[in-house]
């Protein structure tokens, strides 16, 4: 039980599927992502991971509107703490070329961390394409730049594969990890089957908790028990409650959050601490 530990939170503030129609809430822009981010500083977030989207709402790889967005980020007050991560996502692109772009970045454009997931895997409608070697690919490029992966586990299988990149160098401790419960064909949200990939995983991993869909608040709970921290935020989740009658945005799921955590003495956790486990610069 982590109760009375520091607490994090990573906000997926805009991800690769809501639109405008599902959600009047959810930020596209450069503008809206950066808006949503300030806000996010100023509830003491210390983590976000960041979609670009084209001029057509689309998920985009390009680096240059990804560039764009972490240096005005780094602008903001209290940017240059936030730790900035960037998607490197198999959704809608398969290759080591395109997706590793972003991870290319320098200067004040340069990310702090960049989503790695260790498997493909199966959504309620899509799939997210991602190969053994391009894994390896991705973490090696990461190693090489001094970016911090952001592994992403849905399931058992996956936390053995950290333990596999951890044994061949190509990822280092500490780990940072998001474990996301509740996707049709991955662990649901409950405590037995977190617990599983919790045992499963390396040693002294940082570990936030993520829920998709109608899963978020059940999968964060979990996480303000028994993880590092939580991920939140409409990527993940569109709605406030359970009936979907409550269009959330991204600073109402994160107030909630820290709400939740008050009773749970879970105070955030600052974020030079966090830059300093994670051995990021400061």
């Amino acid at each position: 039980m982590r109760i009375g530990t520091p607490l994090i939170i990573n906000l997926a503030c805009t991800g690769v599927i809501p639109t405008r129609a599902m959600s009047p809430h959810v930020p596209l822009t450069h503008d809206e992502i950066l808006a949503d981010v300030a806000t996010a500083i100023a509830q003491g977030v210390q983590i976000v991971h960041l979609h670009a989207r084209d001029a057509e709402s689309v998920q985009t790889s390009d680096p240059e509107p990804y560039g764009l967005l972490v240096s005005a980020i780094r602008a903001l007050p209290g940017g240059r703490e936030l730790v900035v991560g960037v998607t490197t996502s198999g959704r809608l692109e398969n290759g080591f070329a395109t997706r590793s772009r972003v991870l290319d970045l320098d200067g004040d454009a340069k990310p702090d961390m960049g989503s790695l997931t260790l498997s493909s895997l199966n959504f309620a409608q899509s799939a997210s394409i991602n190969a053994p070697a391009t894994i390896r690919a991705l973490a090696a490029r990461m190693l090489e730049r001094g970016i911090k992966p952001e592994l992403e586990v849905f399931d058992v299988g996956m936390a053995n594969f950290a333990r596999v990149l951890l044994a061949e160098g190509l990822v280092k401790p500490p780990l940072y990890v998001n474990v996301l419960l509740g996707n049709i064909a991955g662990a649901q949200a409950d405590l037995l089957q977190l617990s599983a990939i919790l045992a499963a995983l390396p040693p002294d991993c940082i570990v936030s908790v993520a829920g998709l869909g109608r899963y978020q608040l059940a999968a964060n709970g979990l996480g303000l028990l028994a993880a590092d921290g939580v991920r939140v935020g409409l990527e993940d989740n569109l709605w406030m409650d359970q009936g979907r009658t409550v269009p959330a945005s991204n600073a109402t799921l994160v107030d909630r959050i820290c709400r939740l955590a008050e009773p749970l003495e879970r105070p955030l956790m600052a974020r030079a601490e966090l830059r300093h486990r994670l051995g990021l610069s400061s």
